[in-house]
């Protein structure tokens, strides 16, 4: 077992980051890599206008959500770390960060975790038919 320099041994958590992963996570919500992975996403076809500051209003098309952020299709434009400005039925206005982008897709991750409650309510008020809802 490794032991760090205060004389304890590193969390499990600690072991299995990626400094790439601590850097990319050091200007939005303090989230663990396994609490963002970890975190269900929710299949959704959601079209919406996102605020940059310096773009002004963005086009997205949402692909999945989840408590901890959002999966888009298409072209954005944006370099890794640049904010957006959302609104989601029953959360309202968010702010996420763009972590990754492949040129076809992106991933952001809101500035805090929303709550499963209201997630839970999002979810119902973009899928109302219960046939579409994801069993829970």
């Amino acid at each position: 077992m490794t032991v760090n320099h205060d004389g304890m041994a590193p969390s499990r958590q600690a072991r299995n980051s990626h400094p790439k992963d601590a850097n990319t996570m050091a200007a939005g919500a303090q989230l663990s890599v396994t609490d963002q992975r970890s975190s269900s996403r929710h299949p959704v076809d959601l079209p919406l206008i996102a605020e940059h500051r310096r773009l002004g209003d963005v086009m997205l098309r949402l692909t999945n959500l989840s408590t901890t952020g959002f999966m888009v299709r298409g072209p954005l434009g944006l370099d890794r770390g640049e904010r957006l400005t959302i609104r989601l039925p029953q959360i309202g206005r968010i702010e996420a960060f763009l972590v990754w982008s492949d040129g076809e897709r992106g991933g952001f991750q809101f500035e805090r975790i929303v709550r499963i409650d209201d997630f839970a309510r999002m979810i119902k008020a973009l899928q109302p038919n219960p046939r579409l809802r994801q069993p829970h």
